[in-house]
């Protein structure tokens, strides 16, 4: 059918939004999306870049991506919180005529509202807030983005990602580190102002998505007691893609070890006994602990990180990334790691 100006995609008037809303069969949206995501992660594995930009073009301009993605704005904690337009969607009429607002095609992001959030020590995060599309836009992007990041992520990587948790890196954690012949060295790992300081010319270049959406999404900017601030470094916190990408900027740590390893740039004596691999990582979103088995080779393998991240504008915390002895203790996702008459104890923060 021929699309007018008084018709959705779907050829429907939406003069009863509200009704084609309520009515929406939402497995057969779900059904439909994971099909496509399954198909794009597939071309990504067999490195058929053509393959998955396509399929990825095909999903993010497909209706049910599109519902589904202002379904995912309007479920969250944040649907209450307007961007800078003040445009809330607290209807199921606002919700089904939001659909015809997610063109590609001229789109232009608005600026992002800055507030500033009360952390536990008592410093303030910064935090973006985009307009509903905005948002929008990012969750239906991030459905074609996130299979082939998931297809390329570090195994030991858990946080942001479907069917991973924290507990997940605990577990991980626990089973790396109680062995007897486990390391005895830490490089307790935090990177500073990581989503702030992510390059943006290292995420046009490397990021399989829709380069010029990417862009609107970095170069936004941010609009603070009616100021209006470019950006030009870094993520857009409070936008729903932001996690996807930092998780992709920090991907290919675990590979780097590996491959150092293998080039023997490090001696290899260093990282095996008994056949059992010394240098191991496990990472949470920006927060990574890796083993070492001597102090010297927790020193290289900081330098190592360091250098990797700085490619991507990064920087390790200097005061929060430390090299540590098991028998002394770390922590980690507020949990503290002590390894004392061989046994691994773990307890809670306080």
């Amino acid at each position: 059918m021929k699309r007018t100006a008084n018709l959705d995609e779907t050829g429907r008037s939406p003069k009863n939004a509200a009704l084609h809303w309520e009515a929406i069969d939402w497995w057969q949206v779900e059904t439909f999306i994971k099909k496509a995501q399954a198909r794009i992660a597939k071309a990504a594995v067999k490195g058929n870049k053509k393959l998955a930009r396509e399929l990825q073009r095909m999903l993010t301009h497909s209706y049910y991506a599109k519902l589904w993605a202002i379904r995912k704005v309007t479920s969250t904690r944040g649907k209450r919180t307007a961007g800078i337009d003040n445009e809330k969607w607290d209807s199921s009429a606002k919700k089904y005529r939001a659909v015809s607002k997610l063109e590609k095609k001229g789109y232009r992001a608005k600026a992002l509202k800055r507030v500033y959030i009360t952390k536990s020590n008592g410093k303030k995060r910064p935090l973006g807030i985009p307009t509903m599309t905005d948002r929008a836009m990012q969750a239906l992007e991030a459905l074609a983005l996130d299979p082939i990041i998931e297809s390329i992520s570090d195994k030991t990587s858990f946080g942001f990602r479907k069917s991973r948790s924290c507990q997940d890196a605990m577990a991980q954690l626990f089973s790396t580190l109680a062995r007897k012949t486990a390391a005895e060295w830490i490089v307790e790992g935090d990177i500073k102002a990581c989503f702030d300081e992510i390059a943006h010319e290292w995420l046009l270049e490397h990021t399989p998505m829709d380069k010029p959406i990417l862009k609107e999404f970095l170069k936004a900017g941010y609009v603070y007691e009616n100021q209006l601030f470019p950006t030009e470094r870094g993520t857009p916190q409070g936008g729903i893609i932001s996690p996807t990408l930092a998780n992709h900027t920090l991907n290919g740590i675990d590979g780097l070890l590996r491959v150092t390893i293998k080039r023997k740039t490090i001696r290899r004596k260093d990282y095996y006994e008994s056949g059992r691999q010394k240098v191991q990582m496990v990472r949470y979103a920006d927060d990574f602990v890796i083993t070492a088995k001597s102090k010297e080779v927790a020193e290289n393998v900081k330098e190592l990180v360091g250098n990797y991240i700085a490619e991507r504008g990064l920087q390790l915390s200097e005061e929060k990334t430390l090299i540590t002895k098991i028998s002394e203790g770390f922590d980690f996702l507020g949990w503290n790691f002590r390894k004392y008459d061989g046994k691994l104890l773990i307890k809670p923060l306080l």
